[in-house]
């Protein structure tokens, strides 16, 4: 593994792919990969994408990965793809939108399936990200699968996030809803040219005024409570301080507006790298990270420690209202005390 990592870091494609492959599927080596790997991270620029399907979050990928690569930058896309909840399965097919990139060696391109992760990304995402920033690309594009409002998490792992919208997908109403327009670091009115663009950009702007600067220092973690480091500065009270969110309108397929686009970018790049705001947002991205690890890894461990029979005991019970979900939990965490004790 030691070499797999070496070749990676000399620029070897094939080592970055098998690595990618190791990592998705969780093997026993992956870890070991990512902590030579882990090192070498921290240098690139990560922009999240995500919208509802159809507003051409693909097609904005492509345009933006092309405006970069004529910018000198080397630039990575991970595209999030949803998994089927029945067969398990998933298509992986926006690259088929990104055709245009094929043959580029400065660009390497990566579909992800979700595998029944919520919030728009694979749980994978984040080391994926980090063995494509070691292996020296400059911008990582991460695409969200799209499914709706609850996409969020891209949020907690992107340095800049882009909430893609398109005309004629809904009423003004749909533009005031909580949630997924509140991410936004960049509010992006994409299909132009499209009749109703002036009118949906319309909407998210009277979104913006009817609401407040948003302390983007400030991030919620899984079960919506804002973190709060000890080490971090006070919230910031002087809106002028604050970034305030842009609209910007683009023709993916035509490059309309790309230009613009990347300026904004960039301007919130700058924004975000005042070094005691850059520090506060990556220790509340890290310890959101550590929370859904740690969640994740006690549910596996109290999983393969129980009793055989007694996940199927419990669900008969729940079934037949002898006891309720809470209380099956809790017998589950007292079998674990008593295994322990």
């Amino acid at each position: 593994m030691d070499t797999l990592a070496k070749r990676l870091l000399d620029g070897s494609r094939r080592a970055l792919a098998r690595a990618l492959t190791l990592i998705e599927n969780d093997t026993e080596n992956s870890q070991t990969i990512l902590r030579e790997l882990f090192p070498h991270t921290g240098n690139a620029q990560i922009i999240g994408m995500t919208g509802a399907p159809g507003t051409g979050k693909s097609s904005l990928v492509n345009a933006l990965a092309q405006a970069y690569r004529q910018r000198g930058k080397t630039v990575a896309i991970i595209a999030v793809d949803p998994t089927s909840p029945f067969s398990g399965g998933a298509i992986l097919g926006d690259r088929i939108r990104m055709r245009d990139l094929a043959g580029d060696k400065g660009i390497f391109i990566r579909s992800m399936a979700t595998r029944g992760s919520l919030g728009g990304l694979s749980r994978k995402t984040r080391d994926a990200i980090r063995v494509l920033d070691a292996a020296g690309f400059d911008v990582i594009l991460v695409e969200t699968v799209g499914a709706g409002q609850s996409e969020v998490d891209i949020v907690r792992t992107a340095q800049t996030t882009l909430v893609i919208e398109a005309p004629g997908l809904g009423d003004d109403v749909q533009a005031i809803k909580a949630g997924i327009l509140e991410i936004a670091d960049i509010l992006v009115v994409n299909k132009a040219d499209r009749d109703g663009a002036q009118a949906t950009e319309r909407a998210l702007k009277a979104m913006l005024d009817l609401g407040h600067p948003v302390d983007r220092t400030q991030i919620l973690d899984h079960h919506g409570q804002m973190m709060a480091l000890e080490r971090s500065p006070e919230p910031i009270d002087n809106a002028s301080e604050m970034w305030l969110t842009p609209v910007v309108r683009t023709v993916a397929t035509s490059a309309q507006g790309i230009d613009e686009l990347l300026e904004t970018i960039n301007s919130h790049q700058a924004h975000i790298r005042d070094e005691t705001r850059f520090d506060q947002l990556e220790g509340q991205r890290i310890q959101i990270e550590l929370l859904e690890r740690l969640q994740g890894d006690i549910i596996s461990r109290i999983m393969a420690n129980l009793p055989t029979d007694m996940l199927s005991e419990l669900t008969q019970r729940i079934q037949s209202r002898e006891l309720d979900p809470q209380q099956a939990v809790e017998l589950i965490i007292q079998s674990q005390e008593l295994a322990q004790s």
